[in-house]
């Protein structure tokens, strides 16, 4: 199975171009790259988490933050150029795409997003995952990362914190 047909990478390009759910695009795509590149902060993947993210921060106003992440995608994309996980993807419409959000953000304009521009056998698996997802509001869309219960997240920030004080 090609890398990009993996349930997750087909549900990352669903939330992505059906709901546009920036934050599910995060989860999944995380949970993917740590299943088979863990650790690995310049693995293309981390650069698809990274291009949601910054979608995701865009939404909600952060244009500082969007313009930052999106700039470490775009470097992520650029370094990895010949990848697998380009073979499904037109490539060079996705470098052009994130490079045109940029700009946008840096000329304050309002959020605005583009669709993965997906090979055709691709777009048929998100295609067929789109009609599954639920409709969110943008409300929702624009809030959920305080609506999920992080407390794991938080507790391993904390033990974390915790394992560097004592070093010290």
């Amino acid at each position: 199975m090609h890398p990009q047909h993996h349930t997750l990478f087909i549900d990352y390009c669903a939330y992505f171009n059906g709901n546009q759910d920036f934050f599910e695009c995060h989860e999944v795509l995380e949970e993917y790259w740590k299943e088979i590149a863990p650790g690995d902060k310049m693995h293309p993947l981390v650069g698809y988490v990274q291009l949601a993210t910054g979608f995701y921060h865009w939404r909600r106003g952060n244009n500082t933050g969007a313009k930052r992440i999106l700039e470490k995608a775009l470097h992520n994309f650029q370094v990895n150029e010949g990848h697998v996980f380009f073979q499904e993807i037109d490539y060079l419409e996705l470098l052009t795409q994130i490079t045109k959000a940029i700009t946008s953000i840096e000329m304050g304009k309002s959020f605005q997003t583009f669709q993965l521009p997906l090979s055709p056998h691709l777009l048929d698996l998100a295609l067929a995952r789109i009609k599954l997802l639920p409709s969110n509001s943008s409300n929702y869309l624009l809030h959920k990362h305080m609506l999920r219960d992080r407390s794991h997240i938080l507790a391993e920030r904390q033990e974390s914190k915790q394992r560097k004080s004592r070093r010290c």
